[in-house]
């Protein structure tokens, strides 16, 4: 198969993957409106070509939280990566190590901290949900600074899970699961052997660390669901900013209201995020979200966005709402899933090679070249436009 693009790596991993792992990355909450909305509302937006502007050199680096990128991404947290490939973290750490990007380890990660910290020639970032057991959170906080981690993504848009229906029908949850999975994986030698049998252990390596126990698949969905704490609210995060140290983002921000508490509390940045159409369904896109939080908080912290970038030029049409930088989670997640640490590795040149062609067909020489002028209409017209 050619791969050349973030569908074809779509399509590669559905093949190779089991149902219940594919569908685990490729689904969304409820009926999908949103996770539909959030690849509609990014591509709708009209990037604003120009031609004959001596645009000979292209420059995709960026600063960021005091490190050097060289594209205006980070890999995001996508849980269960030591699924999707043998020991799948620690290869796509190395690969976006290669390519001078950072990776987010989530905390519901095969690989634990240590280890792929360990493996990775650049410090990796680790994303922390908001959980009932602080005391948990705290010795993860511990562990993330001890092994080098300086930058914490902290999730807040998931005080509890969104009904995910594919995850029932695939066998990620739902009844017999044990039984499904192992058909599914029977019919997939190539990733039972590869990964089910050379990936052991298939433990959450965080939490078991913690628990002192093995924390397997089969415990995932349950233990999740007795630790999500719905009653957070902004003043219980003050005891975070207070103990961690380095940069800290929160992400799953969707209203200009909640960037600015996020200033209040001293975050050094915000994802834009609804968490890729994963929690409540039926929200507005984060391309959608973006023009009202820029102008709320542009300048007073650093703004990333996710939730719907497929490509380069995505990436770029995120640049031109105001972002200074884009997390990517579906396409490295397929691409991992399909050829592991090469996957990865080749889907940040193509969407650098995609960035290149638009910033050129734009007129940009930099990523600071990147405004709303490169897009026309130009935001927020372009999202008021839709329905």
């Amino acid at each position: 198969m050619i791969i050349s693009s973030a569908s074809d790596y779509r399509a590669a991993a559905r093949h190779r993957l089991p149902p219940f792992l594919f569908h685990y990355i490729d689904g969304g909450a409820y009926d999908e409106a949103t996770l539909r909305r959030n690849v509609e509302d990014l591509q709708g937006l009209a990037l604003r070509q120009r031609v004959l502007q001596g645009v000979d050199t292209v420059d995709l680096s960026i600063r960021l939280f005091g490190e050097r990128l060289s594209l205006p991404l980070a890999l995001a947290p996508v849980g269960l990566t030591g699924m999707y490939a043998r020991r799948g973290e620690v290869q796509a750490a190395r690969a976006a190590a290669s390519r001078g990007v950072p990776f987010t380890l989530s905390t519901v990660s095969i690989c634990p901290i240590e280890e792929v910290q360990r493996q990775s020639t650049r410090p990796i970032w680790f994303q922390l949900y908001v959980l009932k057991d602080r005391g948990f959170m705290r010795s993860v906080l511990e562990r993330a600074w001890a092994a080098g981690v300086r930058t914490l993504v902290f999730t807040v848009d998931l005080p509890v899970p969104g009904a995910r229906y594919r995850d029932a029908h695939s066998g990620l949850s739902g009844p017999n699961v044990v039984l499904r999975r192992a058909l599914q994986a029977a019919c997939h030698p190539r990733w039972a052997w590869d990964v089910g049998l050379r990936g052991r252990p298939h433990d959450l390596g965080n939490i078991s660390a913690y628990l002192g126990q093995r924390v397997t698949l089969e415990d995932y969905v349950g233990w999740l669901g007795r630790n999500f704490d719905p009653g957070i609210a902004w003043p219980d995060l003050a005891w975070v900013r207070e103990t961690w140290k380095g940069s800290l983002l929160l992400k799953g921000i969707l209203d200009p209201e909640d960037a600015r508490e996020a200033v209040r509390l001293g975050a050094d940045g915000i994802v834009v995020s609804n968490h890729g159409g994963r929690q409540l369904d039926g929200v507005q896109s984060s391309a959608r979200a973006m023009p009202a939080i820029v102008a709320a908080v542009k300048g007073q912290l650093k703004i990333l966005a996710d939730s719907g970038v497929r490509s380069g030029l995505d990436v770029v049409r995120m640049m031109a709402l105001g972002a200074d930088a884009v997390l990517l989670g579906r396409p490295f997640a397929y691409a991992l899933g399909a050829a592991g640490e090469r996957g990865v590795a080749h889907i940040l040149d193509l969407i650098a090679s995609e960035m290149r062609v638009a910033m050129i067909l734009t007129g940009a020489k930099s990523i600071a070249d990147i405004t709303a002028d490169n897009l026309v209409p130009a935001p927020p017209a372009a999202l008021a436009t839709r329905a």
